[in-house]
């Protein structure tokens, strides 16, 4: 699959047809072929005037002009690579009204959480009995005197969100300029970068 970047603007109402949709509009970037080789895809998005060292030689491998963000794409379908063949970029061409992408980005992060808002736990009970300071605690997580230690994966309190998240299928509405309209939430917050796959409909043909 191949797809690009974009960043999240914010979340709207809209008609279409007269039917009302929550929306997202998602401003994306073009990307550049940097290189194409075994069926993978390496696609540069947003040019800079300096990078790190490590970048710059990779940027400078493929005598290529360097840029912000990076993705490489595996396992190419013919279709894509008719697609690309001959291309220097690649646009919002690839996409078309209607069909369903899959989108990529980071959860909002939430710092570190209690188990009852993290994992959804109903506490130790009522406040009687000289429970007055345990209402959200864990309760216990021994396993007693075997295997006398807390079993891997437990659920308890620690850091919630910001985690890696694609959302599958999620339906083009509206293509204008370099704007996306989608149906739906997408992860991350406002003004974060998404990575988008195309991975069900057709390419245009030209």
């Amino acid at each position: 699959m191949i797809g690009l970047i974009g960043k999240k603007i914010k979340m709207i109402n809209i008609f279409i047809k007269g039917k009302l949709y929550t929306c997202t509009i998602i401003k994306t970037e073009k990307g550049s072929i940097i290189n194409i080789k075994n069926n993978k895809l390496l696609l540069g998005f947003i040019k800079v005037k300096k990078v790190n060292k490590p970048l710059m030689g990779l940027f400078n491998k493929y005598n290529s002009k360097y840029y912000k963000k990076i993705i490489e794409y595996n396992k190419l379908t013919i279709n894509e690579k008719k697609y690309i063949k001959n291309k220097k970029q690649i646009d919002l061409d690839i996409f078309n009204i209607g069909e369903k992408i899959d989108i990529t980005g980071y959860s909002l992060g939430k710092g570190f959480q209690g188990v009852v808002k993290r994992h959804k736990f109903s506490g130790v009970g009522s406040k009687t009995h000289g429970q007055h300071n345990r209402l959200r605690s864990p309760g216990s997580i021994g396993a007693g005197t075997y295997p006398a230690k807390v079993i891997k994966g437990m659920k308890m309190a620690g850091r919630m969100g910001n985690k890696k998240v694609t959302v599958k299928k999620i339906k083009i509405l509206l293509i204008k300029n370099n704007i996306l309209l989608v149906k739906g939430s997408v992860p991350g917050k406002k003004n974060k970068y998404l990575i988008i796959k195309k991975k069900y409909g057709k390419f245009n043909k030209k």
